[in-house]
């Protein structure tokens, strides 16, 4: 049975239900403050359509698979060519890992807007299916050491080396045949998981490219340990070539980790784990591995941070910067804040 609810009342109701959006805002707001620096992409996001599949006056897109020899796994490359002639040593070239996720953060008027410098030729690095982000594969794919995360599936992982002889000896040559490539402008940018395996690829075949973009690195993998040997090496030996890093950083991922955000137990002992993961090296590993870079010879190192930005919105702020700054022959960390980047200078 229901009841009419008197005239007198109506004040009442209004006023509680003030009172309840006040509150679900708070609630909101505070999911936000705890909400993880590292929240996980969402496994099921498809790719949808893209600029690749419109008409562009600027560009022209095509597309080609490679396969594992054992036919299991299928790297497609969306590869953009600027429809402007190439410059006499050839075009600049970036190649983009997660490239479907990369593929999405463009659209025609950025592709209008490297049209206007050098454009640089632009290759998609992603995955044969419709995913946005492949989580299993990239898992695999770019991490140099096999890690058990807790998930009972026992130690994953640890793909890096074999997935980085795919990219340099048969997915670089592929673009260079479809497309006059300057090599001394050949560059390689990865985010999260793909920003390890840029640094990785650097230390293990500095040669690979002469320009590397590691964007918020997953420093945390394997309790830090390309920030160990990895790296020592690194810096003792001699370069191949000159060679250019950038690494570049959302600001809040620097947030302090042992305040309200990690105090709050996740109800998710997955949550927990991964955040236990990230705790394991400091939250300005990034700027400080920037700063021990710059002394090496032969190799020109910057850090950028980026005002008000955390980990997942630096996928789409970080590619298109470095496709920016290989348009425009620019320093990536150029424009900065002064405080943000005098440390690594």
């Amino acid at each position: 049975m229901s009841y009419p609810i008197a005239v007198a009342d109506r004040p009442v109701i209004r006023r509680c239900a003030i009172h309840l959006h006040a509150l679900t805002v708070a609630a909101l707001a505070l999911c936000a403050i705890l909400a993880p620096a590292h929240a996980q992409p969402d496994p099921n996001q498809r790719t949808g359509a893209t600029v690749a599949d419109a008409p562009s006056r600027h560009y022209r897109f095509q597309r080609f698979v490679v396969a594992s020899a054992d036919g299991l796994r299928r790297w497609r490359i969306q590869l953009a060519i600027p429809k402007q002639g190439a410059p006499k040593r050839g075009y600049a070239a970036l190649y983009m890992l997660d490239g479907n996720a990369a593929l999405m953060e463009f659209d025609d008027a950025l592709l209008a807007q490297l049209a206007q410098g050098r454009a640089p030729v632009l290759a998609f690095v992603g995955y044969d299916n419709d995913l946005r982000i492949d989580a299993a594969q990239r898992r695999d794919d770019y991490t140099p050491s096999a890690v058990d995360d807790g998930a009972g599936q026992g130690a994953r992982g640890g793909g890096a080396e074999a997935f980085a002889r795919v990219l340099v000896e048969r997915i670089q040559p592929q673009v260079r045949r479809r497309a006059r490539i300057d090599r001394s402008r050949e560059a390689l940018w990865g985010h999260s998981l793909g920003g390890l395996f840029a640094l990785d690829l650097l230390y293990r075949r500095s040669d690979a490219f002469a320009q590397w973009f590691a964007a918020s690195p997953s420093l945390w993998w394997d309790r830090g340990a390309i920030l160990g040997a990895p790296e020592r090496g690194f810096l003792e030996r001699q370069l191949a070539r000159p060679a250019s890093v950038a690494i570049l950083q959302g600001e809040r991922e620097r947030e302090p980790r042992d305040g309200a955000r990690a105090a709050a137990a996740p109800a998710d002992p997955r949550v927990a784990a991964h955040r236990a993961r990230i705790a394991a090296v400091p939250a300005d590993a990034a700027r400080q591995l920037a700063q021990r870079l710059q002394n090496k010879p032969g190799l020109s190192a910057c850090y950028r941070e980026f005002a008000g930005l955390g980990h997942g919105p630096m996928l789409r702020a970080s590619v298109r910067a470095a496709a920016q700054a290989m348009a425009d022959e620019a320093s990536p960390c150029a424009g900065q804040d002064e405080d943000a980047g005098a440390s690594a200078r």
